[in-house]
Formats: structure tokens, C-alpha cells, sequence
């Protein structure tokens, strides 16, 4: 009989204990604890399991899931004696910055101080707890007073919020006598956010300071893993005094900084990367499998025009879940996947782009190839003036394919030329009902 498919469903432990339609990806957890890597980043397109993954990693590992081993007994993960020994054995600090899309910098902040008391309150029962002294305690009621504080006057020093996970991590530590496992979902969609409303570099250095306290200078930590679309970075000018032989001068120079910039113990996964490549994301065979069982095994050929087409690392044929998701509940061929967000950065930095932007977006709409270099590292404060980053930020973002890569030599070595397609038939679907509205008077105007 086939299996109920549910629609949004990010909860591992409700996906199980429904018995919904889900495909088995535990070998995620296998694979990301016997790397050893401390603290890693994976980036995939939107929509595409992160947020039920790391569902899964928190009722694997949080001892709040001991004795709950009924919720893997199924999967290829509980075939392995080990594994079966390390689920639900470890103090676990679960969050997500999903929901932070504020316009400015102070709500942002606000913003990210209720996702931390949300995680200092479900660890209030160390309140009852000998292991915490008095002001420790009060750590716990000053995050709850604030983000329960609705006056738009209220503050809270930088340094305690730095501070606050690296101290709860300190708390679960000493109570557990072990040290804690930390998921941050989806941690750059402030970044993205501060991007559009211009309140970058002060969000960036609030984060990395926030990141350096929890991930780098934490001695209670065991693992840690981050998930977004992708690894911000951004350019700042920097002005510097030169002495010349008039006395004074000014000259400016450009760095590149990343909020990770102080992690050298971060592993980060992009998605060229091998590792964890058919973790996120359907298979063919997943696909076609769950076609067999929901009967119409017949719409292979057209799901795979439709929805397939994703590259991670050197797999290949990664099909997108959310379309697929949606297709097996309603059995019709629509853009799901393109209609769950406006798309409206893409749309933006295209329609605002250099004639050679549109004329890239042109030859891919033909079902043609462009050649272009990538850096992985995207900067989003050079989205504005370089073509460069605009088909990085697409390629993190899913809207572009990997055919073929080469390595650039010279000034260029942290680049790759890559050559890229539309990903799949939805994409173009997308692109035409966005772009091609504007395209064409673009193209008369220009003469282009």
C-alpha cells in the first residue's frame, strides 16, 4: 500500500510515526559523524530536505530521544550495532534562523536572541538542576525578560548574546558530563535579508563574532553543523594613511572577508562537493521508486524533464524533492518548486543586470551552454557590479547546472570555468514566465 504523502512536513518524528511516504537518508548520519570534521557547513537550494535532515540528526543524537530507537528501526542506519549504541546520547542545542527575515539590523538581532532563549528554554530544567549557580540562573531569565520585552526601546549588550551558546553549551556540559552537539539550520537567511536592505556589514560582524564564541572558542562542544544556500562573504574597502612626499595621502584598498573567517575548523560542503551528494535531494532511483509505489510508474520519462537535473559533487541526476514531493501528492506537472518563493533577488540582479547578463540569460533560455568562472565564495556585496558572482549566487541557488569544470590558473586560481545549463525544464519554465515579460523590451531599448 503506498505511503501517505504528506506536504511540508519537516518534522523527522512526526514523518515516521505517521508512516508518510519518506525516503530513507540516514546514511547521512553514518557518513557525517565518522568524517570527525568539528564543525561542518553543507549549502543546497532552498526546499531540498536540509531542515528535515537536521530533524533527523537532533532525534538521532539528543538525549531527548533516548530509548527511541523505534523511529530508526526501519532505516539502514539501525543495521549498524554502533549506531544503534549512539542514538539519543548526547545533550543537543537545536536551532534555526529560518524564520529571521527582518528589514533592519536591531530587529534581526532581536530576532536571533528569541531563537536563543527558545533553546535556553527548552533546557529549563537545568533550572531545577545543583549544577547551575545564581548567576547562571539569571543568564537564563535575562534572555527570556528580553525577548518577552515587546518595548522597541529595549537593549542587550552584543557580548552576552556572543556569549550565550557557548554558556548553554557550558550548562549541558556539566549536567550531562558530555559535551554538545550544536544544528544551526538554514543560518544565512539574515544574511540575505541584510543584502537586500542594506545592513550587510553590521549583521556579518555581529555574526561572526556570535559564531566564533559558539564554534570556535567553545571547549563544550563535540560537532557542529551549519546549513544555508550559501557561504557569505563580503567586501569591504578599507582606507589606510600613506605617506607620500607631500606629506599625506589616502589610499584605498579591497579585502574579502568571510563570517567564518575566524573558523579554522569549519569543513565546509558546497554544492561541487562529493560529500554528502545524494543526501539531499531525491535519486533517480529514489524517484522511480516512489513513482512504482504510488502507481504511475508510466510518468518516468516526463518527471525526469520536469524535475531532474541537479549536480552535487559528481552525482549526478539529483532531482528535486519539493517537485517531486508535490507531483506524487497531485499527480500534475507544475513549477512547485519555482512557485514556492518570488525569486525575487534573482529576478532582480538579471533584470538590472549588464546587456552581457541578459544576453547569457538569452542563450540559456535556447537550451544552450554558457562558459562562466565561479567562486563558490560568494560575495554578496559584489552582486551589484559583478557578473561573476550573480552566476555564482545562481548556481548555489539551483536555478544552474554543472556540465563540465575546469580549474582557472593565474590570478583566478580560487576560480573554476564552469560550463552551465538551465537545470531542468521547471527552471525554464520559471525564467521564461519571469524574464521574458521584461526580456524583450530590454533587448529593443538597448539594441542589444
Amino acid at each position: 500500500m503506498a505511503r501517505t504523502v504528506s506536504i511540508g512536513t519537516q518534522d523527522f518524528e512526526k514523518m515516521i510515526q505517521r508512516n508518510c511516504f519518506y525516503v530513507d537518508k540516514t546514511g547521512f548520519i553514518k557518513e557525517w559523524w565518522e568524517s570527525e570534521d568539528e564543525v561542518t557547513l553543507i549549502t543546497r537550494p532552498r526546499r531540498f530536505g536540509k531542515t528535515l535532515n537536521m530533524s533527523m540528526l537532533n532525534c538521532f543524537f539528543s538525549n531527548k530521544y533516548a530509548d527511541r530507537g523505534e523511529l530508526f528501526e526501519k532505516l539502514e542506519i539501525w543495521k549498524d550495532g554502533k549506531y544503534r549504541e549512539i542514538q539519543g546520547t548526547y545533550p543537543v542545542i537545536f536551532l534555526s534562523f529560518a524564520s529571521i527575515k527582518s528589514n533592519n539590523f536591531t530587529d534581526t538581532k532581536n530576532d536571533i536572541v528569541a531563537v536563543i532563549n527558545s533553546a535556553f528554554r527548552s533546557h529549563s530544567y537545568l533550572l531545577d538542576s545543583d549544577v547551575l549557580s545564581d548567576a547562571e540562573k539569571e543568564i537564563f531569565e535575562s534572555f527570556d525578560r528580553y525577548a518577552n520585552n515587546i518595548s522597541v526601546d529595549k537593549e542587550i549588550a552584543n557580548e552576552t548574546v556572543y556569549r550565550a551558546l557557548n554558556n548553554l553549551s557550558l550548562f549541558l556540559s556539566r549536567y550531562y558530563g558530555k559535551k554538545v552537539i550544536i544544528l544551526l539550520d538554514e543560518y544565512d537567511t539574515p544574511m540575505q535579508e541584510a543584502y537586500v536592505n542594506g545592513y550587510w556589514e553590521e549583521l556579518v560582524a555581529f555574526t561572526r563574532s556570535l559564531f566564533n564564541s559558539t564554534f570556535k572558542t567553545n571547549p563544550y562542544l563535540e560537532r557542529a553543523i551549519m546549513t544555508g544556500i550559501t557561504t557569505a562573504e563580503y567586501s569591504a574597502v578599507r582606507k589606510f594613511a600613506k605617506q607620500t612626499s607631500n606629506g599625506s595621502a589616502k589610499a584605498e584598498t579591497m579585502s574579502k572577508e568571510s563570517i567564518f573567517s575566524d573558523l579554522n575548523n569549519l569543513k565546509v560542503i558546497t554544492v561541487t562537493n562529493e560529500e554528502y551528494s545524494k543526501f539531499f535531494g531525491f535519486t533517480e532511483k529514489e524517484v522511480f521508486d516512489a513513482l512504482d509505489e504510488q502507481g504511475i510508474s508510466g510518468e518516468k520519462e516526463k518527471v525526469k524533464l520536469w524535475y531532474d537535473g541537479f549536480t552535487f559533487g559528481k552525482s549526478k541526476d539529483i532531482y528535486n524533492p519539493w517537485s517531486i514531493i508535490n507531483f506524487l501528492d497531485e499527480k500534475n506537472y507544475k513549477t512547485y518548486w519555482a512557485d514556492s518563493s518570488s525569486n525575487g533577488l534573482i529576478n532582480s540582479l538579471v533584470k538590472t543586470g549588464s546587456s552581457y547578463i541578459k544576453m547569457m540569460m538569452e542563450t540559456l533560455l535556447k537550451g544552450e551552454t554558457i562558459d562562466v568562472p565561479i567562486d563558490e565564495q560568494i560575495v554578496f556585496s559584489q552582486l551589484d557590479y559583478s557578473e561573476d558572482a550573480v552566476w555564482s549566487l545562481m548556481l548555489a541557488s539551483g536555478y544552474l547546472k554543472v556540465i563540465s569544470s575546469d580549474k582557472l590558473t593565474g590570478d583566478r586560481t580560487k576560480s573554476v570555468m564552469y560550463k552551465l545549463a538551465l537545470t531542468n525544464f521547471e527552471i525554464k519554465l520559471m525564467f521564461e514566465d519571469m524574464i521574458l515579460r521584461w526580456f524583450s523590451p530590454a533587448k529593443n531599448e538597448t539594441n542589444e
